[in-house]
């Protein structure tokens, strides 16, 4: 079942946008301004989370201060106005949700393809604005310009769509630890990867979403014991069956001593094992890039060659690879875990001479890093690189490929269940209120088009 409140988002947001599509100029609807707040209400954490051809993303907060003076979270309205960009009319209303709420997410509909639009967003009359950091705050972004540019989609039809996600750390007491330098923050119920999890797979189900398959890179749970592997399976079943409607492999948490009994390998696969499928001609590989000790990554030689065997049986055929560690040099100086966090450079290196020779390949899709980072291949080749940032924690979402005959479609997405937008702003405060910067990404490493031809791929 749906969370009643996200049903009603949903309904809510797909009506709004109908009514868009129907007419060029919505007709505005305004709040009850008639209200005396009892309290000034302060916006902020505006973030434009996802830019696809038709549709955009807002999300912030609202806080007031409590008797101390402190900042605390109180529900508002939410309310985006847009115009077009090169409109000189003020922006008019588009989207308004009575329901109040402190975590406000505003699905924008009904846009035009390859244009641009003016926005503001408002929570009972106050504007809302960037947090403090550089990602949102930096000259050029959209939420320091209040401009954003929809997607032209790839031409042809839609054939299939997957969901990229990783870092599930299912059974994890606290987000944010880091050795030993970061207590973390911690959950009242200790529970928040498994509502988290649950927010994804909710989200997947409904009709604006429409995920065929969801792709999983590592870290499903958080220490690989026999509860936490059962458990993020019995979740995962409930959404669909294993190597046909969903596909996941190993990270470094789901990783056991090796004196131990190996309790992921016995619930999905085991060690240093590649698997291969298919979904309607579309290719989808993953590695096992764990070590048995240590957080970074490497390939065993026997995975190594067999991925070169599968390449070069069909290099043409359109390929999408994935494996819990990033590849590139790009991503081994630009995380803070330094080279020593992702693939080796060894291993990296033949996965570069590999792709060069497989020209179907055109994604590789890795997590551990908890951010949204499209990184620069290491060679001219013609593979996108793409981490995704954590499920279970800021900013709590996945990524959507929409493959057409054209090209492909890239977009993250937040989960919008009311109990994971909550955690996710408790989460923006870890490691010192830096972590947003980290996580997050700009808005082209989580919204752009690959044009590339896909018209042998079947639906």
């Amino acid at each position: 079942m749906l969370e009643p409140r996200l049903r009603t988002m949903w309904l809510a947001n797909a009506a709004s946008g109908a009514a868009a599509v129907a007419v060029r100029t919505p007709r505005p609807v305004f709040a009850d301004r008639t209200r005396t707040p009892r309290e000034t209400v302060v916006a902020s954490d505006l973030e434009l989370v996802t830019v696809t051809d038709h549709s955009a993303v807002l999300t912030w907060t609202t806080r007031a201060r409590n008797r101390a003076g402190r900042l605390r979270p109180v529900p508002a309205d939410t309310e985006v106005r847009i115009t077009s960009a090169d409109s000189r009319g003020a922006p008019r209303t588009w989207f308004f949700e009575g329901l109040r709420t402190p975590y406000h997410y505003a699905e924008i509909r009904g846009l035009e393809p390859g244009r641009s639009y003016r926005f503001e967003a408002y929570s009972d009359g106050r504007r809302a604005v960037p947090a403090r950091t550089l990602v949102t705050r930096r000259s050029g972004t959209p939420e320091s310009t209040g401009v954003f540019t929809t997607a032209t989609p790839p031409p042809g039809r839609l054939i299939r769509t997957i969901a990229l996600a990783n870092d599930l750390h299912y059974g994890e007491p606290a987000s944010g630890l880091f050795a030993g330098l970061f207590e973390g923050v911690r959950h009242g119920t200790d529970e928040y990867p498994e509502f988290m999890l649950h927010a994804l797979l909710e989200d997947l189900r409904l009709p604006d979403r429409a995920a065929d398959h969801l792709v999983v890179a590592g870290d499903l749970t958080d220490s690989g014991t026999a509860e936490q592997a059962l458990g993020v399976r019995a979740q995962l079943d409930d959404w669909g069956e294993l190597g046909r409607d969903y596909f996941v492999c190993r990270g470094n948490h789901d990783v056991r001593p090796p004196d131990e009994t190996d309790h992921w390998g016995n619930v999905f696969h085991p060690r240093d094992r590649l698997l291969e499928y298919f979904a309607g001609g579309l290719r989808i590989i993953g590695l096992d890039t764990t070590r048995v000790r240590g957080a970074g990554g490497t390939l065993a030689p026997a995975q190594l060659a067999q991925l070169g065997e599968l390449l070069r049986g069909e290099p043409e055929r359109p390929t999408l690879i994935f494996g819990h560690h990033p590849v590139t040099r790009h991503a081994a100086v630009s995380n803070p875990g330094g080279p020593g966090f992702v693939l080796d450079r060894a291993n990296a290196a033949a996965l570069h001479r590999l792709y060069a020779s497989a020209p179907g390949v055109f994604l590789h899709h890795s997590g551990h890093t908890h951010r949204n980072r499209r990184s620069r291949p290491d060679s001219g080749i013609g593979v996108e690189f793409l981490e995704v940032g954590a499920v279970k924690e800021y900013p709590g979402g996945y990524t959507l490929i929409r493959i057409y005959e054209g090209g492909y479609m890239v977009n993250f997405w937040k989960t919008r269940s009311e109990s994971a937008r909550r955690w996710s702003t408790r989460t923006r405060s870890q490691y010192l209120g830096l972590h947003p910067d980290h996580a997050l990404g700009s808005c082209a490493d989580r919204n752009h088009v690959v044009l590339r031809d896909f018209s042998g791929l079947s639906g």
